[in-house]
């Protein structure tokens, strides 16, 4: 049913989660990771002949999943926070609806096996495996496995991919085209090359420990720090289990550069006020802002600048990359199921604080007050998000 309020419709809701990162294979290691504040990106070998040390800071997911789910890490990965999210959302009382669709969020794709394809002169594949590089095969898979027939398809916005997926999601439900929406997103793509691509872009850091290379919104930062991850929410028109809502939101592009931010940051002013708008909050409901926060300068100032002019009575800000790493195209999608477990357990499990920084930084694992928290996402190229959540 459309709200009374223009463009604002009623809320959906997250009634499983289910996550691979650095920290394991499963949501709970996610959650105790975090509430340590110790990071999952961590020193890791392999690194040369593409840098001068063998070594460099990264979180990579590690080996594990089920061998039946695929042949790569990508693909169990994907499986598996899936399947985790459904059967979590089952044993918290969500029953399918009679249409339930997939969206799979994602930038790069499955690294390991192109990479691995491209590294071989000569290499011929045969059929099985060249179906395994595909991104329709393990979403297929899922389908099948679970039984869903709705819509299915890929989300690509860099960065921002898993909030403009969820958005998407919302739209679907919005629109009746489904029921029920599984929003994954997956992103393993923390190889040697990669890595090194964005340390000479300027944004990365792989020669220093997290704490001390990415310091979101405090002093002497020097970038992000790389990670892997794969992250699942079942969305739902009902709230059945539900670990809260999705009030809204809104998505921009700032139109302006490949990599750098437009330094007016009006596109992403207007992301927060038109997301607001769309979720019928008023900038002074909002308690708190899980940023995108990826350690750069003009990250700090766009995101610090929303909280100065627009959300100035928020209670706190924190960004998880610290300790997850940036996970790229699954970046704003394992933050949100981290905002979704907060929720459910009262916590935030905010990076502890490092350096001289914004007043409303969070410093460590702090108790979770009442309101509504903002999931900002930006994504390299210009692409902005902003998804507003609450309690159920």
């Amino acid at each position: 049913m459309t709200n009374s309020r223009a463009g604002v419709r009623e809320p959906v809701y997250v009634c499983g989660v289910g996550a691979v990162t650095g920290y394991g294979w499963g949501r709970k290691y996610l959650w105790d990771g975090m509430r340590s504040g110790s990071s999952a990106v961590v020193k890791t070998s392999g690194f040369s002949p593409v840098f001068d040390d063998d070594w460099g800071y990264v979180a990579r997911v590690p080996d594990g999943g089920r061998p039946r789910d695929g042949m790569s890490r990508f693909s169990r990965a994907l499986r598996a926070s899936a399947r985790e999210a459904v059967e979590d959302a089952m044993e918290r009382g969500w029953e399918p609806g009679p249409v339930v669709g997939l969206i799979h969020c994602l930038v790069f794709g499955e690294v390991d096996m192109w990479r691995e394809l491209h590294s071989m002169q000569g290499y011929s594949l045969n059929s099985r495996k060249f179906m395994q590089l595909m991104p329709s095969t393990p979403v297929s898979k899922l389908m099948k496995e679970h039984d869903f027939h709705g819509p299915c398809m890929a989300v690509s916005a860099m960065c921002a991919s898993g909030n403009s997926g969820l958005l998407t999601a919302k739209m679907w439900m919005d629109a009746g085209l489904a029921t029920d929406v599984l929003v994954i997103s997956t992103d393993l793509s923390a190889t040697p090359e990669a890595c090194r691509a964005f340390h000479d872009v300027g944004v990365a850091v792989v020669d220093q420990a997290p704490l001390d290379a990415c310091r979101p919104f405090q002093e002497g930062s020097r970038g992000f720090v790389f990670g892997e991850a794969s992250a699942a929410l079942l969305v739902s028109a009902r709230p059945d289990g539900a670990y809260g809502k999705v009030l809204g939101g809104s998505m921009s592009h700032d139109g302006y550069h490949i990599i750098a931010l437009a330094p007016d940051n009006e596109q992403v002013h207007r992301c927060f006020v038109n997301g607001l708008e769309n979720a019928g909050v008023s900038a002074g409901d909002v308690a708190y802002m899980n940023a995108h926060g990826s350690g750069t300068d003009q990250c700090d100032i766009a995101e610090g600048g929303m909280l100065d002019t627009l959300l100035t009575d928020a209670k706190g800000v924190y960004s998880l990359k610290p300790l997850v790493g940036h996970c790229q195209g699954a970046a704003s999608a394992i933050e949100l199921v981290s905002s979704f477990l907060s929720l459910e357990f009262g916590e935030i499990p905010a990076p502890p604080k490092v350096a001289a920084g914004h007043p409303l930084l969070l410093d460590g694992c702090v108790k979770r007050e009442p309101g509504v928290e903002v999931k900002c996402s930006l994504g390299m190229g210009g692409h902005n998000s902003v998804v507003l959540l609450d309690a159920p």
